[in-house]
């Protein structure tokens, strides 16, 4: 595809709205969100870990807020490990080679996902304890 055929795609697709515009949108975001579960152990891991918090929050004893964000907390990791990752293959795609600045940015983005897991520990500690 030329840089004038993607131009004109990339623009056709930006003046569409309403309904169709979101029901693509939707699409993308499922078609990315199977390209982390297929491609991103971390991503697999951090669901795996969801599925064990979300549940158990729903068994405790604790109030709505208190449960809200022992729920959303989880959440948060797999958004952040969906941009981490969106980051990483970015920085892939322009240049395999080593530079100081494409270390910068997946180590900002892996800094990311570590700030949001210790944000679940210390949610969770913080209501149950």
């Amino acid at each position: 595809m030329s840089s004038v055929e993607e131009e004109l795609t990339a623009q056709s697709l930006k003046g569409q709205s309403g309904l169709r515009r979101v029901l693509r949108a939707l699409g993308y975001s499922i078609a990315g969100i199977r390209a982390a579960i297929a491609g991103e152990a971390a991503f697999r891991q951090l669901l795996l870990l969801n599925a064990v918090l979300i549940p158990l929050a729903f068994t405790l004893d604790v109030s709505r807020i208190e449960r809200l964000l022992l729920v959303i907390v989880p959440l948060l990791t797999l958004v952040v490990e969906l941009v981490n990752s969106a980051i990483e293959a970015a920085i892939d795609r322009i240049s395999l080679e080593l530079h100081p600045l494409s270390k910068n940015a997946k180590d900002m983005g892996s800094a990311a996902q570590l700030l949001s897991l210790v944000m679940v520990a210390v949610t969770w500690v913080m209501i149950l304890y």
